[in-house]
């Protein structure tokens, strides 16, 4: 591997969250899975050894939150030595499990090693629809049952919920199930067609429903207030609604209906997932920052040490196998391209809000093969475009 050391450029951002596919193998066949994951084994995964080796280069560069991911990341039965290195060397590491392989020993040692928080996704509220969207029976009540083992030993959870046609009709049942459970995050996830997502890409919402979505959200954070923590994940235009509609509300500037604005520290287990991002509630995880953060302060390590802007942008910033995270994070075209907010083309880049939203990278890039190109599911015109063609 080349052992390049790299001084910090100017104006490169600090990474603040971080999700690893530390497997890919999984125990369910979930049909919108980014990974098309299967049960394995997957040739050329990183050894236990190569991982201590990635967060000891990444701590050259930063702190982020670590979120293990998959694949099931329990799958690994090296998970726990993995998570124990990252947190003995000073990182906030969470993880991003189905729920269905939680048993009180495993929540347990969780606790014990310092995870704080586990995400779990669950797609609807009956075990029925879930079970069937999942590919396996009982996936619910395995997740249901996680769930209740990690609270009962002291972590935290946030549920997932992946949006489609198929389960936008039950969004207020996955609010209220999400509240039931005592999970302290709600993240509905807007899908991005990507790996056995393409599948369901008949099932992506419209994007005049995205919009109406997007509100849905907004009205329902004010609703729910200070008991769960609620954003959207994969939707960065979602910067953009918070703004109007914190306007029309008299905040002025505000964009968090929680009344936290976007203090710039830790991304909120959201933005660009390998699993669904965990943050902890009370060491600043939940913090919101921007839209996209796709190379700017998140990134993506695969089961390969294939580094990304994010686990849906299948483009390659570099290989930790081959470089080292510095070289990568500092020197990779891509993610320089990703961080100029001036290259962004089509309405993205004459929009106002161009530098709090971004446009979601990886839809824009599953769309049109171009990652800069405009977010192809946002309805709105920008203020330059829209004066050009009002009627003189």
């Amino acid at each position: 591997m080349e052992a390049k050391q790299v001084g910090r450029p100017a104006r490169v951002p600090v990474p603040h969250i971080m999700a690893w596919e530390i497997t890919r193998s999984c125990n369910l066949s979930c049909a919108h899975c980014r990974a098309s994951a299967l049960h394995g084994p997957y040739d050329g995964e990183l050894t236990t050894e190569d991982c201590f080796r990635v967060v000891d280069e990444i701590a050259e560069v930063g702190k982020p939150i670590i979120v293990l991911t998959g694949g099931e990341p329990l799958f690994r039965k090296d998970i726990f030595d993995i998570a124990k290195y990252a947190i003995d060397r000073g990182f906030r590491v969470a993880a991003s499990p189905n729920g269905t392989l939680v048993t009180e020993e495993v929540a347990e040692k969780m606790k014990r090693i310092g995870i704080p928080r586990i995400s779990v996704s669950v797609d609807f509220p009956t075990a029925e629809l879930h079970d069937k969207f999942r590919g396996m029976p009982g996936a619910f009540e395995g997740a249901m049952q996680g769930i209740a083992n990690a609270r009962k030993a002291g972590v935290e959870v946030q549920i997932n919920t992946t949006i489609t046609k198929l389960n936008a009709p039950y969004l207020d049942d996955m609010l209220k199930l999400a509240i039931d459970v005592g999970a302290v995050a709600f993240h509905p996830f807007m899908l991005v067609p990507t790996g056995r997502g393409k599948e369901l890409e008949a099932e992506e919402l419209p994007p005049e429903e995205y919009e109406r979505t997007l509100n849905w959200i907004y009205d329902r954070q004010k609703e729910v207030g200070p008991r769960i923590f609620f954003k959207p994940t994969d939707v960065p235009h979602y910067w953009r609604v918070m703004r109007q509609r914190a306007k029309e509300d008299g905040l002025g500037a505000v964009a968090n209906p929680h009344g936290g604005g976007h203090p710039g520290g830790g991304h909120p287990g959201g933005g660009h997932p390998g699993g669904g991002h965990p943050g902890g509630q009370t060491d600043g995880m939940n913090a919101m920052t921007r839209g996209c953060l796709a190379g700017i302060g998140f990134f993506f390590i695969s089961h390969v040490g294939r580094v990304q802007g994010c686990g849906y942008l299948d483009v390659a910033a570099g290989d930790l196998k081959k470089q080292s995270f510095s070289d990568i994070w500092y020197n990779s075209p891509l993610f320089n391209e990703l961080r100029d907010f001036a290259k962004l083309r089509g309405k993205c880049g004459e929009c106002e809000y161009r530098n709090i939203c971004g446009g979601c990278r990886a839809r824009a890039y599953e769309a049109t093969g171009d990652y800069l190109a405009e977010e192809p599911y946002c309805v709105y015109q920008p203020r330059k475009r829209a004066a050009v063609t009002e009627p003189k």
